[in-house]
């Protein structure tokens, strides 16, 4: 082949890979996390480092659940997902933290403002 037609088909090729990546829109970008990202209660980092080494702790701010859903969750993510088991203390403070920074939400729909 001929040197300078070699050249230009690697620059050519370069050039289109190069561009694509970067021409892509919406292509993700992970974002770093941080505890302090997170409501201040007593727990929060012990919180965060025991969910993020498998997801992203957005996604758990995301939820709002009961104490025992949060404790459910715990029971399903040892049990399905292999995270590590907290013992007794640990649990506590985990489950505190998440019922205290993200509590459960009203139910969706028309409240009647009369009834109690």
């Amino acid at each position: 082949m001929n040197p300078r037609l070699a050249a230009c088909l690697v620059s050519l090729a370069t050039a289109l890979a190069g561009g694509s990546a970067a021409a892509q829109p919406g292509a993700f970008t992970p974002r770093d996390e941080s505890p302090e990202d997170y409501p201040d209660a007593p727990g929060r980092e012990q919180t965060f480092y025991a969910c993020t080494p498998c997801h992203g702790f957005k996604i758990v701010a995301q939820q709002g659940q009961t104490r025992r859903q949060w404790d459910d969750t715990l029971d399903w993510m040892t049990q399905r997902h292999n995270m590590p088991r907290p013992n007794d203390g640990d649990r506590k403070a985990l489950l505190d933290y998440l019922e205290a920074a993200f509590p459960a939400r009203a139910p969706r729909g028309w409240q009647n403002p009369f009834q109690k």
